[in-house]
């Protein structure tokens, strides 16, 4: 039976979400990726284990994680019904509902129906009574905004889910949204959106904004860039890469010639802070006082151990900001 490390709160730095009570670890581990069937579930409980043994007390997850949808929650399910679960109330767990999921009308985007439905069947799949966080997981553009963030009320309030998050919404939806939201005295309290290095649109769309001026929390993916801001891919693209063996997320042009001097740039500037690429990328993030919490994917737990070095120095100088600018021009 795993027992989790004594000092695992000594070193990790946790951030207040929003203006609510809730804080959240820096660093958060995603369940996207090596958790579904094909995933090694020995491997799956040690990165767990490594994860919480450091301090990362938040899993995320939603509904079609896998391969197949629903895998991930379910393997994550049986590490808490045999390991972790004694910990359970030092977990921050998050599940999410808006892409596709099952067949027919009622399986994708927004609709009360939908929403509803996916996470009862997300809490059989985890064994749990409730998730703390539960998101609308896109923008759905047919559905009225009412009838979605009326399920978000719905779910909070037969407590199902205790905080409610929005993901990959804009800043003027998420403005609505969240008119919305307070109306009925939901606590919504988080936006997850993708923001790294090489990937600014949370800048551009309004959404950091927003998120600011409304007292939100916000918590990004896809930091390393699906691994382009790490030493992965600077000598070439290796065969066993994401980029070769699942095109689904990461296509060649995006790790391209052009591309690819930009981010050995950023690796120069790295070593001269004397991190590397990726522990750089990370403190990118967590140096910005916007950002509740970042999510990192593993593959291994040594990845996870990797990651935390990052929160050793966040602090970074006008000339370094300006030069990792340049670097992405």
């Amino acid at each position: 039976m795993y027992t989790a490390d004594e000092r695992r709160y000594e070193t990790m730095k946790y951030n207040r979400c929003g203006l609510s009570g809730l804080l959240l670890p820096a660093l958060s581990l995603g369940l996207w990726h090596n958790f579904g069937d094909t995933g090694n579930y020995e491997n799956m409980k040690e990165m767990c284990f490594t994860a919480f043994d450091n301090g990362i007390t938040h899993f995320d997850l939603a509904n079609n994680y896998g391969p197949k949808p629903g895998s991930a929650e379910e393997n994550f399910g049986r590490i808490l019904k045999e390991e972790l679960g004694r910990y359970r109330d030092e977990l921050i767990i998050s599940t999410k509902a808006g892409y596709e999921m099952w067949e027919g009308p009622y399986g994708n985007w927004g609709s009360r129906k939908y929403l509803i439905a996916s996470l009862d069947e997300s809490l059989k799949r985890m064994g749990l009574d409730y998730v703390d966080i539960f998101y609308h997981h896109r923008m759905d553009p047919l559905t009225p905004l009412e009838e979605t963030m009326g399920a978000l009320e719905q779910i909070v309030k037969s407590g199902k889910a205790l905080y409610a998050g929005l993901s990959n919404y804009d800043g003027e939806t998420l403005d609505k949204a969240a008119a919305i939201l307070s109306e009925r005295n939901v606590p919504f309290i988080i936006n997850q959106n993708r923001y790294n290095i090489l990937d600014r649109a949370i800048e551009k769309n309004g959404l950091k904004e927003t998120s600011r001026r409304l007292g939100k929390g916000i918590i990004c993916f896809s930091p390393l860039a699906q691994g382009r801001l790490t030493d992965r891919y600077l000598n070439g693209i290796p065969e066993d890469s994401r980029v070769r063996t699942d095109g689904r997320f990461l296509h060649e042009d995006q790790v391209g010639p052009e591309q690819m001097e930009k981010i050995r740039k950023l690796n120069a500037v790295a070593s001269k802070r004397g991190q590397t690429l990726a522990e750089m990328a990370l403190a990118w993030l967590l140096r910005d006082g916007d950002i509740t919490s970042v999510i990192i994917g593993a593959s291994r737990p040594s990845q996870i151990t990797e990651n935390v070095k990052a929160l050793r120095n966040t602090v970074f100088s006008e000339t370094e900001l300006q030069d990792i600018d340049q670097c992405v021009q």
